[in-house]
């Protein structure tokens, strides 16, 4: 599968490294609610290149990032066992890129490229 138009990548502020294995999921909004479109690991970089279709429609998403988990199996306490990153889609012609940068106290997310 060729990268699809929604991508993420991880990295672990707090050591300095890519965050692997964190699940995600993303989620459509739809007038009956949320839908799930797909989801995934991080890969040994902390990236999911094929998360999502290789094409989306215009429209509100989000992103479940699955952060308890990733903290727990290096023994390290989280205030967050998740973080939602929610965002619009405008143009489904561009490619979206919804990095994360964790901590186990704080997270801040962006729009890359």
């Amino acid at each position: 599968m060729n990268a699809s138009h929604i991508t993420t990548h991880i990295l672990d502020t707090g050591t300095g490294r890519p965050a692997v294995g964190v699940k995600a999921l993303l989620e459509a909004q739809s007038m009956s609610g949320w839908r799930e479109v797909a989801s995934g690991h991080t890969d040994s970089d902390g990236r999911i290149k094929t998360l999502g279709p290789e094409a989306v429609d215009a429209g509100v998403y989000r992103i479940r990032f699955e952060t308890g988990p990733y903290f727990a199996a290096a023994g390290v306490e989280t205030f967050f066992p998740s973080v939602e990153v929610t965002f619009e889609i405008k143009d489904p012609g561009q490619h979206y890129h919804v990095p994360l940068l964790i901590s186990p106290f704080a997270y801040s997310t962006y729009r890359g490229s």
